[in-house]
């Protein structure tokens, strides 16, 4: 327990709070014993916290045990009951939520530090899963021994010793724990790695816990250096909530993906774990098409479009699919609306439609493209393609699928407001009857 000591020593400031995470198993119960020796050399203050999983019949018992050691020893006893009966990933929900607790406790109690019993046996397993089943830089780090957070620091003392250090270490202090039978089922991943390939592990070399501390902690080197050098290259990259692709493409491919990964934890934030490897394999190579307009469907009705040089995040819009009778007009949305008018001095624009009533039948309606949608253009020959409109105008892919078209009951497309008129718009100086003004409060589009 040297390096731990020698750690906890370096670590801790005097007259400070401390949240414990105390379980009441034989490593959280080794850390809360060398805390207690600390505490008045250091004056501290322990806010022993609990978390209740009842996934076990001991789970009560194991509360009672924790509160009964927190009160016999003068520190404040904190604890919250969790329900997973239909919890679909235990494991991610529960840390998510013994972590909300702990900040909660935090934040109560205006600690600088939570501290928690991962040792060095941990360590090798979490290195080692998250290998096997593939991860990134952050996955393959395991988990810090010290990680700064604004508000508090979590610490990991006991990364030095092994599980065989904590017991022996209980036994020669007389400290009492609670048992965890579940650790000896072969049906938990972990459980099967500490079983069957740590023993190996430290047959090839008692210390090897050591050896993939230095491993963490170098790679953990590599990491700020990459997390520093994505941060310049967001400056370079990033304008507001977009991404400027001319810049994200020049970065090396290493920095390009690590940009991508940061704006996905910035959007999904503590939902991050909904995001896969095959999600940034998708958004990078969306990055690199040649096509100018794209999207990729994400978790949380979410998705991401390419427009050209610009990558952005937006929600799944629901595409309306619903037609209106236009009459007198219609207001679209807040910035949108289309107005019959008496007359105008405007001779040419998109924005103003000119017709004929005996030339089309009424009455005409507003409604959402179809796939198969054609537009006889005025002063162009054929027909044309409304898809093939947008893209030649530039109109962004997110207002596509809901740009409004201005049909007749036979469904012929007249109108595309500001943007194209069919042949059936009247010249100022033809015979119209009908005339209909396009009103857009922030244009996106110039007047054509």
């Amino acid at each position: 327990m040297k390096q731990v000591w020698e750690f906890l020593k370096q670590t801790i400031e005097k007259d400070t709070t401390i949240v414990l995470g105390l379980s009441g198993g034989p490593d959280s119960m080794c850390l809360f014993s060398l805390l207690l020796q600390l505490r008045e050399e250091y004056r501290l203050k322990i806010i022993v916290a609990h978390v209740n999983h009842h996934v076990r019949k001991e789970s009560d018992a194991e509360e009672i045990f924790v509160k009964q050691k927190a009160n016999e020893t003068g520190c404040i006893f904190e604890s919250i009951s969790l329900n997973f009966a239909n919890s679909l990933n235990f494991e991610a929900e529960a840390r998510k939520k013994r972590y909300d607790f702990f900040k909660a406790i935090l934040k109560k109690y205006q600690a600088h530090y939570l501290m928690t019993a991962h040792h060095g046996d941990d360590l090798i397993e979490t290195i080692l899963m998250r290998i096997s089943r593939g991860s990134n830089l952050n996955g393959y780090v395991g988990f810090s021994k010290l990680t700064k957070y604004k508000e508090y620091t979590l610490v990991r003392p006991l990364v030095y010793v092994t599980k065989k250090d904590i017991l022996d270490f209980c036994q020669k202090e007389n400290i009492s724990y609670c048992i965890d039978f579940s650790n000896e089922s072969d049906c938990h991943t972990r459980n099967r790695y500490r079983k069957n390939i740590l023993p190996f592990l430290k047959q090839e070399n008692q210390k090897v816990h050591l050896k993939y501390l230095k491993f963490s902690e170098e790679m953990n080197s590599i990491l700020e250096y990459l997390q520093k050098t994505t941060r310049d290259a967001l400056t370079k990259t990033m304008s507001f909530d977009k991404v400027n692709l001319h810049e994200l493409n020049r970065l090396e491919p290493i920095i390009k993906k690590r940009v991508i990964e940061y704006i996905l934890k910035e959007e999904y934030q503590d939902d991050i774990d909904k995001i896969q490897s095959v999600h940034v394999d998708s958004i990078l190579k969306l990055c690199d098409s040649k096509k100018a307009n794209g999207s990729i469907d994400l978790p949380l009705n979410k998705k991401i479009i390419k427009e050209y040089n610009l990558l952005y995040f937006a929600h799944k819009e629901t595409i309306s699919r619903e037609e209106y009778i236009l009459e007198n007009g219609i207001c679209l949305n807040e910035q949108e609306k289309i107005i019959k008018i008496a007359s105008t001095d405007i001779e040419k624009s998109n924005y103003i439609l000119r017709l004929n009533s005996k030339e089309i039948k009424l009455p005409l309606k507003v409604r959402t493209r179809k796939i198969t949608d054609r537009m006889q253009v005025k002063n162009m020959e054929g027909e044309k393609k409304i898809s093939k409109i947008f893209i030649d105008e530039k109109v962004p892919l997110r207002k596509r699928e809901n740009y409004p078209i201005v049909v007749d009951s036979n469904e012929t497309i007249l109108w595309l407001p500001g943007l194209k008129k069919s042949k059936f718009d009247k010249n100022k100086d033809e015979f119209y009857d009908i005339i209909y003004k396009y009103e857009i409060k922030k244009e996106d589009f110039n007047e054509k």
